[in-house]
């Protein structure tokens, strides 16, 4: 048996990569989705597992801007990991992801992420589902009924290829605000936001834009379809991708604008947060349906003394923490307060205990340190300090990603 080697995939080898992804999910693709992967993985940290010559395993890592409370953090987002089926269960993805590791503490990434098709596999590696969202449904057979008055401002239509430069203000004021949000570049609209086709919707229009008010106090992006082919579809289909306000009543008029198109019996949205607004000024919640919550982002922290301190606190806090993983655990003093957050390793006794898993789920705010605790997955060894970390740890608004990649 030869040794497996785990090296960078040169450009010439992007075909190669691609071929194993497709036979990995097997899934095909035509040329203007082939190509769309292989830019991707031309901008992207490319790792390969060779055995001989032969790629077996791949995974990509895409440099992202990652929000966290109070700030932003480079982050690694990871994609395309294929294995062989040939060679599923011989270290392959062990071995791809201790590399990546590396590379991203070489290149001051302290985090990574990605969206999990296997969230138990990934869980092994450390990674904790730190976002979550809301799938809603709302028959638009009627007028959307409402508990508040939605503001009186005109909506307008946007030409997708001028959307970016409209909406990236409004967008990134709310990156501000969550934690979770990749930062977009002017690329990233065009290809990941504002996809002339999606990959696994080919039913749908091309995306429509439209703004609320002069300047734009919100938009939203979606897409419409006839779902006849498409089992369990309705007729008419409004499926949207995004909507951001910044208030309640903006939101309003923009749900009430995209359940007023015509020819559509269904409005849904995938990736709503877990504090949408229009789950409470919903007068009909027979209209207005949760269909499903799922987890999204899941994230990994690669160097926790950074993290800690780059991202903001709510409340004091003085506590060792003892955080560990599948190889490893290290002791931590955290002194954190509203003005700001000191690390240091220690050897002192841990207030408490938990997996860089649990660090994960809580790090932006997306998941109380107290569920945690209540699921047996921290350990207190001191009174009280679930509860001061747990405060410290809050933020005003939960975190929330809608960005694939």
């Amino acid at each position: 048996m030869t040794t497996l080697e785990f090296r960078r995939i040169p450009e010439a080898h992007l075909d190669r990569a691609l071929d194993l992804t497709y036979l990995a999910f097997e899934e095909s693709a035509d040329a203007e989705r082939r190509e769309r992967h292989r830019e991707m993985l031309l901008g992207a940290e490319r790792v390969g597992a060779y055995d001989g010559d032969d790629l077996v395993g791949m995974l990509a890592a895409r440099p992202l801007l990652l929000s966290v409370p109070g700030g932003e953090l480079p982050c690694a987002g990871v994609m395309f990991v294929s294995v062989s089926p040939g060679h599923r269960g011989r270290g392959v993805l062990r071995g791809l992801i201790g590399e990546l590791w590396s590379r991203c503490r070489a290149a001051g990434q302290p985090l990574a992420a990605l969206w999990a098709a296997d969230a138990g596999l990934y869980g092994r590696f450390g990674f904790g589902a730190a976002t979550h969202v809301y799938g809603v449904e709302i028959d638009s057979d009627r007028p959307l009924a409402l508990r508040i008055e939605p503001a009186d401002l005109p909506v307008h239509f946007v030409d997708p290829e001028d959307a970016p430069a409209l909406l990236a203000p409004l967008h990134a004021a709310h990156r501000r605000r969550r934690a979770g949000r990749v930062a977009r570049d002017n690329a990233w609209w065009r290809t990941r936001t504002l996809p002339e086709t999606e990959d696994d919707a080919p039913h749908l229009s091309p995306p429509r834009v439209v703004t609320l008010g002069t300047p734009p106090v919100g938009y939203a992006v979606y897409r419409t379809g006839d779902g006849r082919d498409v089992p369990g579809t309705p007729d008419g289909i409004v499926a949207v991708s995004e909507l951001e306000a910044d208030t309640p009543e903006a939101a309003a008029a923009l749900w009430r604008h995209l359940v007023s198109i015509d020819r559509t019996e269904r409005v849904r949205a995938w990736g709503r947060p877990l504090d949408d607004p229009l789950l409470h000024f919903a007068a009909d919640r027979d209209q207005v349906r949760v269909t499903r919550e799922i987890p999204a982002l899941w994230l990994r922290v690669l160097d926790a003394p950074t993290a800690l301190k780059s991202r903001s606190w709510s409340a004091p806090c003085d506590l060792v923490l003892e955080i560990t993983d599948s190889r490893a655990a290290e002791r931590l003093r955290l002194t954190a307060g509203p003005d700001g957050a000191t690390v240091t390793r220690t050897d002192e006794a841990p207030d408490l205990t938990f997996d860089v898993r649990e660090l994960a789920a809580c790090y932006l705010g997306g998941t109380g340190l107290r569920d945690l605790a209540r699921a047996g997955l921290v350990t207190e060894h001191t009174p009280g300090a679930v509860a001061r970390l747990d405060a410290a740890l809050r933020t005003e608004y939960p975190a929330h990603t809608v960005d694939e990649f």
